[in-house]
This record gives C-alpha cells, structure tokens and sequence, in this order.
C-alpha cells in the first residue's frame, strides 16, 4: 500500500536528517548521559555521550504515520490510540532523561512518579479502547484463543503490559544500538501482522480493514525511525536513545498487542526483552535468598561482556536472538490463522 511507503519513506527521512542536528543541539547543552559506577569499565568512556535521541525516534516516526494519513488512508480510533501510548511513554521517558542531565545524576524521575505517568496511561487506553476503538477487553494469545475480564482487571492487565515492556525495553537498553536494533525486528513483526490483518480482515472480528492497516504503518513507520536512528546509534553510539526512546518502544509494543490481539504472543515476539527482564528478577531473587548472584551482572548482556565478548558481539547475536523469536512468534500467528481458517 502507499501509505505504509510514505510512512516508511518519511519516517527514515527526518530521522536520518534529524538526528545529527539532535546530537548537536544537546551536545551543546551539555545533555550528556551519565554512567553508573557499577557498570563495565568500558562503559566508563560513554558519559557524556548525548542522550534524550529517542525524540528523534518519536518525532520522526509520529510524522511518518501523520503522512500516511495525507493519502485516501484516514485516522482511526485504536491507530490514534496506539500514538498516544507512544508518545505518552516518551514523555514520561523525556522527563526522566531531563531530570537525569541537569541534576547530572544516574537516577532521574522517582518510582511513584513513573508509576503514575505509566498508570494515567493505562486507563486512558483501558477506558477508550474498548469504548471507542472496539479493542476487546480481554487477555488474548492470538486470534480467537482469548479470556474475557472484567473492566476493572482490564486496566490492572493494561497497566502491566504497558509498565512490563516499557521497563523490559528500558533494561535491554544498555548497549549502544542493542534496543533499536531489537525494537526495529519486533516492529517488523508487527508491520507484517498488521497487514495480514488487513488483507484478512473479514477472519479477525476485533479488528477492520483500516484499523489493521494503521497497525502496519504506525509499525513500519517506528521501525524506519528506529532504523534511521540506528545508523547514528550504532556502536560507537554518538548519541543514545535514554529512556524517552526506550519507555515510548515499550509502550508502543504492548500498545500494537492489545489492539491486535496477541498480547500474550508478543512474549514470544518480543522474546529478548522477556529473557532481559527474567536475567534481572533471577539476579535478585538469587541474591536476596540466596547471598549470591546468577550472574556476573545483570541484565544479562552485561554478563557476557564482562565475560569477555566485545560490545558489538553481544549487540549482533542479541539481534540474531531478537530476529529467531520475532520469525518464531510469526510463525505462530500464522500457523493459528490457518488452522482457525481450515486453511492447508
């Protein structure tokens, strides 16, 4: 379709173009990242390096999908929702970052305070969705093997897919081109769900024509902006996205499995992030009930590079991990379509 193109074109454009006048203009600014102390002493070299560069990652991806809507294509409910999720969580993120560089501190917004901005989020999207985007209020694997909930659990289950792949995004971003890399293959993922959806709407009840389409470009949108970024986040990194790219990622994944459907599905797809997150709850659990630790740090690329891999080699076979789990969890979209079908 032409829309997802421009939305592709677009998207690719201003973040290839715009992201070096970012590293510019919060270079100059001195918004510089800080490192932790505890963290590899090859990290040591990164502080400094300019953060905040999710915003060329929102900005650029949010023009893309307003682009695609200058065709035939409108707006729809659960599109405009699923940007709100996205650009909600970059705020959120940004807020953290800016706190981080001028009070020149590893730590920025509280966790009550993320807690709230996670959780206006969720009932925004837990009370419109199901009202004025037709989103089913259920807890879903794909397709028609889902649970009906109640509305107040709904927004608990919201609140827990939005704050759980937020954080499991947040956590995976630690290497240079690690979480963009990653996020880029999840969102492919998605670009080809969404457009299945389209092209068989008439086998998805909780989904039309031209809200499946809107999945796709919003998807294909991010992930050129994801892969516009990249080429500047690449290691050496001259510039990382923080926690305004990294929460707005997160976010956005559940954002596209709640409207799609495959919210448990996208624990498969997004499967790097889950391994990311599990590595740091085993660390603790093995260290507070067990005096000792799993790993040599977490989460778990950390491990392997004080184990002796070279940055880059942990960030391309972690990307190899993130590929096999997204052409797993395809695999699995598709093989419950053709069997619900009566397809083969």
């Amino acid at each position: 379709m032409i829309s997802i193109l421009i939305a592709s074109l677009v998207a690719i454009g201003l973040a290839l173009l715009g992201t070096p006048a970012i590293v510019v203009y919060f270079r100059e600014r001195g918004f510089g990242q800080s490192i932790r102390d505890d963290g590899p002493e090859s990290h040591q070299q990164k502080a400094g390096t300019p953060t905040m560069g999710g915003t060329a990652i929102i900005v650029a991806g949010t023009l893309g999908f307003a682009a695609a809507h200058l065709t035939e294509h409108r707006f729809t409910p659960a599109g405009l929702l699923i940007m709100f999720t996205f650009i909600g969580m970059g705020i959120v993120g940004f807020l953290d970052d800016f706190i981080k560089v001028r009070m020149r501190r590893s730590l920025g917004l509280s966790k009550t305070s993320k807690f709230v901005g996670q959780a206006v989020i969720a009932a925004v999207f837990a009370s419109v969705g199901p009202a004025l985007a037709g989103i089913p209020r259920n807890i879903s694997v794909v397709g028609g093997i889902e649970v009906g909930i109640p509305a107040w659990f709904y927004f608990i289950w919201v609140f827990l897919m939005i704050s759980g792949f937020s954080n499991a995004v947040n956590l995976t971003d630690g290497l240079d081109g690690l979480a963009a890399g990653s996020s880029s293959l999840v969102l492919g993922a998605y670009t080809l769900i969404g457009f299945w959806m389209f092209r068989n709407s008439v086998a998805y009840d909780n989904l039309g024509q031209t809200e499946a389409l809107d999945v796709a470009i919003i998807s294909v949108a991010v992930l050129a902006a994801c892969a516009g970024f990249l080429w500047f986040n690449a290691p050496p990194a001259k510039i990382i996205m923080g926690d305004t790219g990294s929460l707005a990622l997160g976010g956005l994944l559940a954002a596209l499995a709640l409207v799609t459907n495959t919210q448990l599905l996208l624990l498969v797809i997004g499967g790097l992030f889950v391994i990311e997150t599990a590595s740091v709850i085993i660390q603790v659990v093995a260290f507070r009930g067990f005096k000792t630790r799993a790993f040599r740090m977490a989460p778990i690329h950390h491990h392997f590079e004080l184990t002796g891999w070279h940055e880059t080699t942990v960030v391309v076979r972690f990307w190899i991990i993130a590929g096999l789990f997204a052409a797993l969890g395809l695999g699995l979209f598709y093989a419950e379509w053709f069997n619900r079908v009566g397809v083969g």
